[in-house]
């Protein structure tokens, strides 16, 4: 949500710079993601100056040129050729110098020496639109005669600069939705750290009722969505352009300003939070609004011209003939307020926040006002904003109030009351903070003292503050502004949690194994569960099916509809994020939950077995696995490497030589990739190089090595298989090497299954050391150099038991995989 700076200052006092302001905001817990200075006309008149022109006279060359020359302060005149139809002798003018950047829409020009029709011109005497000042291009800018000759235009203008404050709010913190409400955390702040500061908000002195000309009636048939619902109406406006200050105001925080009444109910809702929508009165037929549901099947056409098939819970404010708007939603066409609109009613209400969350999900739509009423506004804060709202009508469209309030609140909310002990609140925090201090930072948060005792207090919390309804949540208040940065945290800290020993054992390897790959080089990412249903649906992946995704049934966003299967695209998502800004050699690793939906596992008794959950660990590798050594060429990241670390975390965990047999994969995320299996078929590992086919679709043009281990599995294969030592052997290992002339369709996992099969007691280890293709060599085959490592733990080997193995495996070599031997 974007603050203004300079319109926050319109609520409380505070004398700090935007930097301290967002640091300030930020330990509040209101976490400022961007500060941005913004100037309220693009370019901030840089280069623009007041001149006053000297001579005039036309173009020798042209019928509609003029040749003037300009006094700009500078000690000598600068000839400039105007085509305004009004430019004359004497006028004091606004000039663009040379240099000086103009913008039309996105494009930008600057002002350069040229020739007009063979007349040098030494920069540009400006009309209203061409600086952004307005929006006149008729002629020229002519200024007053006691305009200053040389002055910037921005002082001229007095131009002044404003900064943007980009907060990131948390659901939870409807109350900040609004400038007045970012202001009253910072006013805590600010008495809580000793500034001089007040709270401050416009009275609504100026609202009286000028007549009862045009009195609208109000029922509301559905008292659980609606909650209140207030209206007046006004007469006799001009809809027309909204003043500057007000379109400055709404431009500064990113909003189009569209006319003088609009523009007011947007300004109102950013000032104070609470959302509202004005309807054209002539739409109000029989002058009587009715908030109700059970719509379904009525067609509903909105602002945007759109068409909706309104359903039986959609809460609607309709006249006594059809629904004139989606309540807290969108606006219907007609409704709304265009330049012939003459009188205006003004809608202010409270809505129920799940009926409003569950429409705006149905439809589609997402407002600035669905997105409030969704997570709770002030339900007492209807009438102020909507006499605020009259107050601007009359100033800015010269209309008349007429007709007295309509407040439908059929059962009024209450404050929330919650009793807080003192000893509570300390021990919660850690620390003794004083009794003076916690009042004074409950009051200074609008929470009013109901009674207090020696024991604590009994308040009541404003309405508004939708999550503050536990002794809890006050504790978290009176913190967040005391500041977190001011309380130490014990180092001995007691725990009543029992964790289990296995999960704790889990745990601490997880542990283990993240340290290692960040020593190893490897950066820990996080995504969200969350993941977008494309990747899965249609997309012919066999190993994630679409059938088995867990789908929402209300997703935020067609990128947040599916839990993901598998760890990968979020991991592609970062690498492109991090590659697309020049960082290309890259090894990123995640732990985190995968989901699955079984059907067949899927009964209405227990629909809850169909779903399952596996956490899971998962590599990424791409670039360059050395770039500018010294004492190194440049090397390129391959399969091996990846499969070395994944070989190091198994031995780390104690996964032993022989409990994970591997094999080709299957899975066409993988150009090639193999699998690490349990003999009894389940799998642990998969590993290799990412589809050039995949890459393309994440927008990435290089090689990726993706490995994804299931934890979950891994974890109980150790619980099962305890590592077990045996005293090192006093007898030497014996070596072996074959050099092998296979099809290329080979792999080495292949070679390796056999070689165990064939010699289960003495074969400890066979290692591929080369491969060679190529030259001297039949088409279609290739060259394996295999290492047999022999041992026996209770002698030595002598020859011919060692060549009997050996001839034992060249046999089943060339048996089963046509090898021959070189």
């Amino acid at each position: 949500m974007k603050i203004s700076y300079k319109w926050l200052k319109e609520y409380v006092d505070f004398s700090l710079t935007p930097e301290k302001l967002a640091e300030a905001l930020t330990s509040t817990g209101l976490e400022v993601g961007s500060l941005d200075e913004v100037e309220t006309i693009r370019g901030g008149l840089k280069g623009l100056f007041v001149g006053k022109v000297l001579t005039c006279e036309m173009h020798p060359n042209s019928d509609h040129l003029h040749v003037t020359t300009v006094d700009l302060g500078k000690g000598e005149a600068q000839q400039i050729v105007c085509g305004a139809p009004n430019v004359d002798a004497g006028q004091k003018v606004i000039v663009a110098d040379l240099g000086c950047v103009l913008y039309d829409g996105d494009k930008e020009f600057v002002i350069k020496k040229s020739k007009l029709r063979g007349v040098e011109s030494l920069g540009m005497i400006c009309a209203e639109d061409e600086i952004g000042v307005g929006t006149s291009h008729d002629g020229i800018i002519v200024l007053p005669e006691d305009a200053p000759v040389g002055q910037p235009a921005a002082e001229y203008y007095q131009l002044d600069s404003d900064w943007v404050i980009d907060i990131d709010i948390t659901a939870n913190r409807a109350d900040a939705l609004s400038h007045y409400g970012v202001a009253r955390d910072l006013y805590a702040w600010l008495k809580q750290n000793g500034y001089e500061t007040s709270l401050h908000r416009p009275s609504c002195d100026a609202f009286y009722v000028d007549n009862h000309d045009l009195p609208i009636k109000v029922t509301i048939e559905n008292t659980d969505a609606c909650r209140r619902y207030a209206c007046l109406s006004v007469t006799d406006c001009e809809v027309k352009e909204s003043p500057k200050w007000l379109q400055d105001k709404l431009n500064v925080i990113g909003l189009r300003p569209i006319n003088n009444i609009v523009d007011i109910t947007n300004y109102i809702m950013w000032a104070y939070g609470q959302p509202m929508h004005c309807f054209d009165a002539d739409m109000v037929s029989g002058n009587h609004i009715i908030v109700k549901d059970k719509n379904e099947g009525k067609k509903f056409i909105t602002l945007d011209g759109e068409e909706h098939t309104l359903g039986e819970h959609d809460l609607a404010i309709c006249n006594e003939k059809e629904p004139m708007c989606i309540a807290g939603v969108f606006g219907g066409k007609g409704s709304g307020t265009y330049e012939t609109t003459k009188h205006v009613v003004l809608e202010s209400a409270y809505f129920h926040p799940t009926w409003i969350r569950k429409s705006a999900r149905r439809h589609g739509l997402s407002t600035d006002a669905s997105f409030r009423f969704e997570r709770g506004i002030d339900p007492n804060g209807t009438v102020y904003a909507l006499k605020q709202a009259a107050i601007l009508c009359k100033q800015l469209a010269g209309g008349k109030i007429s007709m007295e309030i309509c407040d439908e609140y059929p059962t009024p909310m209450a404050d929330f009351p919650v009793r807080l002990n003192y000893e509570y609140c300390d021990r919660l925090i850690g620390k003794q903070i004083g009794t003076d201090t916690i009042k004074n930072i409950v009051t200074s948060l609008e929470m009013e003292i109901d009674k207090e005792d020696t024991e604590g207090l009994d308040l009541l919390v404003p309405a508004y503050r939708v999550d503050v309804k536990r002794p809890c949540d006050v504790v978290e208040e009176i913190l967040r502004i005391y500041g977190y940065n001011n309380v130490e945290i014990p180092t001995t800290l007691k725990s009543s949690l029992t964790i289990a020993e296995e999960a704790d054992k889990n745990y601490h390897r997880e542990n283990v194994v993240s340290e290692q790959l960040v020593g190893a080089g490897f950066s820990e990412i996080l995504n969200n569960s969350l993941t977008k249903a494309s990747y899965y649906e249609q997309t012919g992946l066999n190993k994630y099916p679409w059938e088995e995704a867990v789908k929402i049934m209300n997703p935020l966003s067609a990128d947040l509809g599916v839990m993901r299967q598998t760890l990968l695209f979020g991991g592609l998502e970062s690498l492109a994020h991090n590659i697309n800004r020049k960082a290309t050699n890259l090894r990123f690793f995640e732990v985190g939950n995968v989901y699955k939906f079984t059907q067949d596992k899927y009964t209405e008794d227990s629909p809850i077995k169909a779903y399952n959950q596996e956490y899971h660990m998962a590599l990424w590798l791409t670039g360059k696995h050395i770039e500018g050594s010294w004492v190194h060429p440049n090397e390129e990241s391959t399969f091996y490497e990846l499969k070395a670390y994944v070989e190091n975390i198994l031995r780390r965990v104690g996964v032993q030589q022989g409990v994970l047999v591997s094999e080709a994969s299957d899975n066409n995320i993988f150009d090639k990739a193999i699998a690490l299996k349990t003999r009894g078929g389940k799998l642990i590992v998969e590993m290799g190089i990412l589809s050039i086919a995949l890459l393309k679709r994440m927008e990435i043009a290089q090689k990726v090595f993706f490995a994804e281990i299931n934890w979950t599995e891994l974890m109980k294969i150790i619980r099962k298989n305890k590592l077990q030592f045996e005293e090192l052997s006093k007898y030497p290992a014996v070596s072996r090497d074959l050099a092998l002339l296979l099809d290329n369709a080979v792999e080495f996992a292949q070679i390796e299954e056999i070689a165990r099969q064939t010699e289960k007691k003495l074969l400890k280890k066979v290692e591929l050391f080369d491969v060679y293709q190529g030259k001297n060599l039949p088409e279609g085959k290739k060259s394996y150099a295999v290492n047999f490592i022999l041992q026996d733990a209770t002698k030595t080997l002598n020859d011919k038991a060692i060549d009997a193995i050996m001839q034992k495996l060249i046999k089943n070599l060339t048996t089963k995989l046509g090898a021959e031997l070189r």
